[in-house]
């Protein structure tokens, strides 16, 4: 599909906008302070397919803190979530920081600003202006009837980025999120075609792991569907290492990314005679350690599962007390039901020595 070109940016090492794969982002929930725990978490979301890692910097301890993480992980783009003190900023950027996520109109006197913005000139590091449904000024709301829309929301941005522009800075990122799908995907729509800054997509208080996916995906797929956004975020509430398996999965399902393996499986009907619930779950289960870009298919029978499935790369087909064990569409060997997963980590495995050849 053809994206929106947009100015592009670095954070750390990695490339933003422009002509560079969409990345994924997450944040940690840990205490930033806690050096141990913090530089655990990042691990865990890096080793499940994460770019960029964002910490909260709620106080001093935890802007001081930085400068032990980067040294423990120094490839990993980090980027320091700042509200109102630019103080924080400041000291995040001289421990190390790759970008900010701040919103300049709340920090407060024009110098303080300055003082940030100079900073982050010197040291080539991008800001990012996150605006939130929630969190408009009483003015926008005013000014458009009470409640979040997306041209409010578009404005409230507009207004960060001026701040930003009069002082001669351009390493801009932008947010628009709401817990509204709707919303969300109207104001991203708008921005995109007032501004030619990078996109960072999400659904903002999407929820739990169950209702937050679906709203992320449809929120998100949408507008990555239309070529808009250049990183993206799925804010769930729990673990945030299944923020990152999610929005792998979204990436993969419209083409834009090829990171670890892909799952099929059928739906299931009255020809099904093995418990395929089961079987593709733990599949599913065994996979999510694996990095290595390919399909797997898990087929409920073998009237039409190596037809249907005949773009995977392997996968079985289930039959009464045996299955099919097959390739790209062509049956391999016929295997007892209660050997079929083993059979399918066999190939896997033969695939997983190839690629890494």
């Amino acid at each position: 599909m053809e994206r929106k070109q947009t100015r592009p940016l670095k954070i750390g090492k990695m490339a933003v906008g422009g002509n560079a794969p969409i990345s994924v982002q997450s944040m940690t929930n840990t205490r930033t302070d806690n050096v141990d725990d913090t530089v655990a978490q990042i691990k865990r979301l890096v080793d499940a397919g994460c770019d960029i890692v964002r910490l909260a910097i709620p106080d001093m301890a935890a802007a001081l803190a930085i400068e032990q993480i980067k040294a423990n992980m120094q490839d990993v783009p980090l980027i320091a979530d700042i509200h109102f003190d630019y103080r924080l900023a400041i000291a995040a950027m001289e421990r190390g920081i790759d970008a900010l996520r701040l919103n300049p109109g709340n920090i407060g006197e024009a110098e303080h600003v300055a003082k940030v913005v100079k900073e982050a000139q010197k040291r080539r590091l991008p800001i990012r202006i996150g605006v939130n449904a929630g969190s408009l000024s009483k003015e926008i709301l005013a000014k458009y009837g009470g409640h979040p829309t997306p041209e409010g929301m578009v404005e409230s941005a507009l207004g960060h980025i001026n701040i930003l522009e009069r002082l001669d800075f351009n390493d801009i990122k932008i947010s628009l999120k709401a817990h509204d799908v709707p919303l969300t995907v109207k104001a991203y729509q708008l921005m995109a075609q007032t501004i030619n800054y990078p996109l960072h997509l999400g659904i903002t208080e999407a929820g739990t792991v169950r209702s937050g996916v679906i709203k992320s995906a449809v929120g998100i797929g949408a507008l990555l569907a239309q070529g808009i956004g250049d990183t993206i975020r799925v804010s769930l509430t729990g673990d945030p290492v299944e923020e990152v398996h999610v929005a792998n999965e979204i990436l993969k399902s419209l083409g834009l990314r090829r990171y670890g393996p892909t799952l099929i499986s059928c739906p299931t009907c009255g020809r099904c005679q093995i418990n395929l619930v089961n079987v593709a779950e733990s599949v599913e289960n065994k996979l999510k350690s694996m990095k290595t870009p390919i399909t797997v298919a898990v087929m409920g029978c073998v009237v039409n599962g190596p037809g249907e499935a005949r773009d995977a790369d392997v996968g079985i087909a289930g039959g009464k007390g045996e299955g099919l064990l097959f390739s790209k569409g062509e049956i391999i060997r016929k295997v007892p039901e209660d050997q079929l997963v083993s059979a399918l980590f066999a190939e896997i495995d033969k695939l997983n020595k190839e690629a890494n050849n």
